[in-house]
């Protein structure tokens, strides 16, 4: 394995250098990659839902092999803010955006001047990719006058041989090979950089579940079923490349699956008795599997830290009516009956609401330098972790208006007994908070602030209160039971909305 050593003044002061840590960790600056996926429930992974049929054996053992966190959520239960926060390690709400998402045409979210985990880690010397959807808006070329210059339905416009001025390369990132948005939004066409890599000759219709996809331009290259494997052969190859340099790599890939279109390759219908969802959330766990060998076959592995995650909770409902029609007996049925699948396992709710299911997501580290193998922490931590985390292990200081809401998740990985030090806050789809502190979750509002009935109204009172401790299905709101608790995380609440930080240095 390569070695690359800090200066010996640095490496006094490093917070790794603390009792215990492995040497060799803290001689080298490991490798990083983040993989998040994409509607990937608590429930889809069978080590965390021992009763699920879905075979995901790389998941699996990214888990035996590292930490799991069992109490992981996304700072939002839908797509966009997630990703703003994780790259940022600021929630999304403080951004312009306050609910819902992006689409793919969307002007960028990120603001100028914004670090990211990827420009602060390109300061410390890392080469940065990105392979994936992006979904935080891009400044797409335009052919001119919107009106007199739209040839494909939904398209405004776009000059798809022009220069994109806001791309992932604007904002940290070496190299950027993906799409603009979610798989089910126009345009369908693959950028690499700052531009499109073909133009595109084919009108998409628009198609129902589970194939679900808008209508809007599409390229000659640009299968629905093969972008997975896209994505990954682009990964693999940034990965192997990257292991041959000198200084470190930094890859963040944001995956397409298992979001609609739930449309497995060919070669992986079949393989779950759960049909075209359950065979993609294997194929998902395949793509893994593929990057996991690469940083294998690259002699890396060792010292290359690897953070599993998901972007939100499953947009597959569990029913428990007996007998009612699920995706195992029509494919066009958005849900599974619970004695089939728990995609988001004994959690309430689905995608975009503010219970459990929404935001709690499966959560891995891997690190074989720095992670004692099987380790397990019901920690409450967020996405937004991942920046100051990061920042913390290559010995970066973050300024006040840097990562405001992200806390260094290096004593946990560490196998300390250590807190994250402040409550994580959590939003749903139509912009409903939710704020946990120890045991209690306080939601700011009736219902589930998406899409389970009912779905309530934003910071309309009273405040529901549970104790997922006792009660983590969420089935007793107990808050006029404990009014004292409703005031105090109430204030906590209010107090982290109107400060421009929730993370103290």
């Amino acid at each position: 394995m390569k070695r690359r050593i800090f200066p010996l003044m640095i490496l006094a002061s490093m917070p790794l250098m603390q009792a215990g840590w492995p040497l060799a960790a803290a001689e080298t600056r490991p490798n990083i990659v983040v993989i998040l996926a994409d509607d990937m429930g608590y429930g889809d992974v069978q080590v965390l839902n021992t009763s699920s049929t879905i075979p995901t054996p790389n998941l699996n053992k990214v888990a035996a092999d590292g930490l799991t966190f069992t109490d992981a959520h996304s700072p939002s239960a839908v797509c966009t803010p997630t990703r703003y926060a994780l790259l940022t390690g600021r929630y999304c709400w403080r951004s312009s955006l306050k609910r819902g998402v992006l689409g793919g045409y969307s002007e960028p979210l990120l603001e100028n001047g914004r670090s990211t985990v990827a420009s602060m880690l390109k300061k410390n010397g890392y080469n940065t990719g990105a392979v994936g959807k992006w979904h935080l808006g891009m400044r797409l070329p335009l052919t001119g006058d919107k009106a007199d210059t739209k040839v494909w339905d939904g398209d405004p416009g776009i000059d798809f041989g022009g220069v994109i001025t806001d791309s992932p390369i604007h904002h940290g990132f070496d190299y950027y090979f993906g799409v603009s948005a979610s798989l089910d939004m126009a345009p369908y066409v693959y950028i690499r950089n700052d531009g499109f890599t073909m133009k595109p000759t084919i009108q998409q219709q628009a198609v129902k579940f589970p194939h679900f996809i808008r209508k809007g331009p599409r390229s000659d290259d640009f299968e629905i079923d093969g972008v997975l494997d896209k994505l990954t052969e682009e990964a693999v190859s940034f990965v192997s490349e990257s292991a041959k340099a000198d200084e470190p790599y930094f890859l963040y890939m944001p995956l397409t699956g298992p979001h609609k279109p739930a449309q497995p390759h060919e070669r992986f219908r079949g393989k779950t008795s759960l049909k075209e969802y359950g065979d993609f959330v294997h194929q998902v766990d395949w793509t893994v599997g593929e990057v996991l060998k690469a940083i294998d076959a690259s002699g890396e592995s060792e010292n290359t830290l690897v953070f599993f995650t998901s972007d939100n909770g499953s947009y597959m409902y569990t029913y428990n009516e007996a007998g009612k029609k699920d995706h195992v007996d029509d494919v066009t049925v958005q849900g599974y009956r619970a004695e089939h699948h728990k995609a988001n396992g004994n959690l309430r709710g689905t995608k975009a609401d503010i219970w459990e299911a929404g935001h709690r997501v499966p959560f891995f580290v891997r690190w074989p330098a720095g992670i004692k193998a099987g380790s397990v922490s019901g920690e409450t931590i967020t996405h937004a972790d991942i920046y100051a985390t990061c920042a913390a292990i290559v010995s970066a200081s973050l300024t006040n208006d840097e990562a405001e809401d992200s806390a260094s998740l290096l004593p946990i990985l560490k196998g300390e007994a250590a807190k994250r030090g402040a409550p994580v806050i959590n939003h749903s789809i139509n912009g409903m908070f939710a704020i946990r502190d120890g045991k209690w979750k306080l939601v700011a509002g009736t219902g589930s602030g998406g899409r389970q009935q009912p779905k309530g109204k934003v910071d309309e009172k009273p405040f529901q209160l549970f104790d997922l401790e006792a009660d983590l299905a969420e089935s007793k709101d107990v808050a006029a039971d404990y009014p004292e608790i409703v005031e105090r995380l109430t204030s906590e609440l209010t107090a982290i909305r109107n400060d421009v930080r929730s993370v103290s240095r």
